[in-house]
């Protein structure tokens, strides 16, 4: 016999609640068969559980709906189904450019906040007021900015790392 889970169950394991299964279900990304006298009783297959899985890790990696719905399909396709393999890369080369946009993002924030940080760090030193210990990253940006510095003063490059 097949194994089945209630809709506590893999709220439970999945650490979701049962609303958001329910809503997955809604959203045709679940498909539990109906038990007892009223059909009210969900009773999710195996097959479930794994979409629940992929569905939530979809998720956590910024993939909206629809795009789990198709990844979905295609890991249930036949494996020699060229248009949806196509399709699916085209989804992950798209969302992964996302990514890497937003991380550049992030990258540069962290920086201009690091300067401004180094900044007020040194005007409250001049006036003789103690700030804050830095933390180990704040220790290796204002150790890299000041190298930054060092390389300008002699017109050399900066390295990247």
């Amino acid at each position: 016999m097949p194994v089945q889970y209630t809709i506590t169950e893999l709220a439970r394991e999945f650490d979701v609640t049962p609303r958001a299964i329910r809503f997955y279900e809604d959203q045709g990304l679940l498909s539990p068969s109906r038990e007892g006298s009223s059909g009210l009783r969900r009773v999710y297959s195996g097959r479930d559980r794994t979409r629940l899985k992929l569905t939530l890790r979809g998720k956590r990696l910024g993939f909206t709906l629809s795009e789990i719905r198709d990844l979905l399909d295609v890991y249930e396709s036949p494996t020699d189904t060229v248009a949806q393999l196509q399709a699916f890369l085209a989804t992950v080369v798209r969302h992964r450019e996302v990514l890497e946009r937003q991380r550049e993002d992030l990258n540069a924030t962290l920086e201009d906040l690091a300067q401004y940080e180094a900044q007020a760090r040194a005007l409250l030193e001049r006036g003789g007021i103690q700030t804050q210990p830095r933390t180990q990253r704040q220790t290796q940006q204002k150790q890299k900015h000041e190298q930054e510095a060092d390389h300008t003063d002699t017109g050399a490059q900066p390295e990247r790392s």
